[in-house]
This record gives C-alpha cells, structure tokens and sequence, in this order.
C-alpha cells in the first residue's frame, strides 16, 4: 500500500521531532463529501534549511473504493506571520517592522484531499487533457502513488491566497471552495507538464487584457453565490461578448461557467448545512432558489446526497 512521506521531513530534508515544532495557527475543514484540508502553520526555526514542496498523493484500493481519495499537500517557507493580526502582515512582508515582537517567519504545512465525488464533476474531457488526468480523477488508475510536484507561479499566487487572506466564517468558506479548485487544475498541469494556450481556438486569450476579464468573471461569480446572475449579465460586467467569456473560461479553468457556478453554491450549501446547522429552508433562501424542490435536486445531484442527510450527521 502506499505510504507517503511526510511533507516537511522532505522539504527539510530530515524528520522534525515534535518537540521541535511551534504551532502558531490551525484551520481544519473535515465537511463530509467536501474537500477535507487542513493548514498548519509553524514557527520557524532560522536554522532550518526548508525548500518549498509540493507533493501529489493517488491513493486506491480495488476492494474498498470508499477509501480512495487525491491529495495535494504543500510545504511552503518564507511567509511572516503576525500573532496579533493572525495573518501575513503587509510591514512584517516588506520589511517596515523588523523590531515588532508580534512578527514571526513562518513554515506552512497544508493538506487538500479529494474524494471520488468530488473530483466526478471535473471528469468532463477537453482537448490536450491527458488520459491520466482522466484516470485519476475517475479513479481508474489501478495504482497507489505519490509525485512530487514543482511549485509553479500559479500555485503559489493561489497559496499564497490561501494562506494570508483576511476572509472569515461564511467568507472563508467561499473563497477557500473556489481555490481549491485552482490547486487541483494547476496541481495536475505540473505533474502532466504545463500546456500553452490553444491560440488555435481560443487566439483571443493570447490577449493579457482578455485573460483578466476571464478572471475577474470567476471572482464576480464567488461574490454572487447567494445572487444568481446570468451568462449575459457577467459578460457586461466584464466587458467580454459571451461566446469569448464561455469558450474563455472552459479553456483558463477546466469547466464551464455554469458547472463552476452551481459547483461553488452547492459546496458552499454543504458548509451551511453541515457546519453553521441551518435548516434547508433557510439555506435555500440564501442560495438564490426560488423553491426548496428545486435546491434538494440541484444538492442531490452535485453530491449524491439529500440537503437533509446532511443535519442528521451533524
């Protein structure tokens, strides 16, 4: 069976005793059928020489395919952490307060884990995909393994996102499901190899300018998970004709905007359900549905669960 290494004792490149270890902070997401992670953040040692590491674990097993996941775990030094603001500080970042006794270099261990429900609604092919994106997300690669990952550009901007935003509670919840994503899709190009942009389909996205307003539609969406807007009024607000923005977005983000969209609302449902115990009614009404009938078929079908299903276990 396959055991992966521990994150840390590789980008340190010798195990770290417990002891040696000063948690400064804990974030912990474990909602069921949702992407279970967890963020550890250390206190770090100047004498410790640590790399930034990315690491790809595929766990399977052929008779017990509850248990079978995708995990992505990052070792990331270097950032600094503020006690006080318990986040990255912009003066400690740029140096301005050196003598703050409040500032702390730091070393952040984080962990993102996958089930097979979850990575179901990414198994869509599209052109260049490779077949063992394909197998993995499907889970029909018949072999446990683990890769390690070079930290790219992307994925550290999104890390770095991850780690250092000012977000709370429902906020959080919300913005940490959209990055999730973006891990998983940058994760899979650097192990696969990094792809260029099909300037054949899509020359338009050769443009920095056009890119961004692809972009900026993704988080426009994040902000209106509780506000359906539709395809027509995105493209105004970000000044793109619709057929740029749909075929524009599928190529940057691996999915439509629609199946992003109703993606983001139902895991955001399962945080409200499962974490804040609101009732279905109540989540409904939040969610923009114009009826509860409506919200259980769109829940069911994203997670194979009833929204109900979800209070009993909490």
């Amino acid at each position: 069976m396959n055991q992966p290494q521990d994150i840390l004792a590789i980008a340190y490149k010798q195990h770290l005793m417990q002891d040696q270890m000063v948690l400064l902070q804990e974030r912990v997401q474990e909602i069921p059928g949702s992407v279970q992670y967890t963020i550890h953040r250390y206190n770090r040692n100047p004498q410790w020489n640590v790399d930034d590491t990315g690491m790809l674990i595929y766990h399977y097993e052929k008779k017990a395919d509850k248990n079978n996941y995708l995990e992505l775990r990052f070792c990331v030094s270097g950032n600094v952490y503020c006690r006080k603001k318990e986040t990255e500080c912009d003066l400690c970042q740029y140096g301005a307060s050196k003598t703050c006794v409040e500032r702390v270099d730091s070393v952040d261990v984080v962990s993102f884990k996958y089930s097979p429900k979850h990575l179901s609604q990414f198994i869509k092919p599209r052109k260049g995909d490779s077949v063992l994106t394909d197998e993995l997300l499907s889970f029909t690669h018949k072999t446990s393994f683990t890769r390690i990952l070079p930290l790219c550009g992307k994925t550290r901007m999104v890390l770095e996102g991850v780690l250092n935003h000012t977000y709370t509670d429902t906020l959080e919840n919300i913005y940490i499901n959209a990055q999730t994503q973006m891990l998983l899709l940058y994760s899979l190009d650097c192990m696969i190899g990094e792809k260029e942009i099909d300037v054949v389909n899509c020359k338009f996205l050769a443009n920095e300018l056009d890119r961004e307003k692809i972009v900026k539609a993704r988080e426009i969406l994040i902000q209106h998970i509780g506000e359906p807007i539709t395809i027509k009024e995105l493209s105004r607000k970000v000044a793109i004709n619709e057929c740029y923005l749909k075929k524009g977005f599928k190529e940057l983000f691996g999915t439509t905007v629609f199946d992003f969209y109703q993606s983001q609302r139902m895991e955001h449902a399962k945080y409200l359900l499962y974490e804040k115990g609101l009732s279905v009614t109540e989540v409904s009404l939040m969610l923009g549905y114009s009826s509860i009938s409506h919200f259980s078929t769109a829940f069911k079908k994203h997670t194979g669960l009833k929204p109900c299903d979800l209070l009993l276990r909490n």
